[in-house]
């Protein structure tokens, strides 16, 4: 039976979830993610643990955060003036806005905090600083 091999293009159904057991994400209910295993499409911690598994194998994985999004940065939040923001734009903390960087990149960042005269916005990835398990079964390797 062929086992999975770096430059394979393989799809596969996931489960990840947090330590807490909150699922952030899942193939339920849609398409197997499809990717080609070591090229970097996904987080390299998942992408390590596929080589050898055959179709219809499945694997619990868990991932440290330096193998997964990285580490939480506080250089990634910037705390501004809430003047500075036009007053239609939601603070709500929670809120997920994009910036604009001075050569015109789009920046995803969340509003983490929010008082009277200041708000706090984080572009750090959501799961940054997390470790994550996934519970995954192998569909088909093209």
């Amino acid at each position: 039976m062929a086992e999975v091999k770096s430059g394979d293009t393989v799809r596969l159904h996931y489960t990840g979830t947090l330590a807490d057991g909150t699922t952030f994400d899942s193939s339920e209910g849609r398409d197997p993610l499809e990717f080609q295993v070591g090229s970097g499409q996904i987080i390299p911690g998942l992408d390590d643990a596929l080589p050898g598994m055959a179709v219809g194998d499945t694997k619990k994985v868990t991932v440290k955060p330096e193998d997964a999004y990285g580490e939480h940065d506080p250089s990634r939040q910037q705390t501004v003036a809430r003047d500075q923001i036009p007053e239609d734009i939601p603070t709500e903390p929670g809120t997920q806005l994009q910036l604009q960087t001075p050569d015109g990149q789009a920046v995803p960042v969340v509003v983490a905090e929010a008082t009277d005269t200041e708000i706090t916005l984080d572009a750090n990835h959501p799961l940054a600083g997390k470790e994550l398990t996934f519970d995954v079964e192998l569909v088909e390797i093209k």
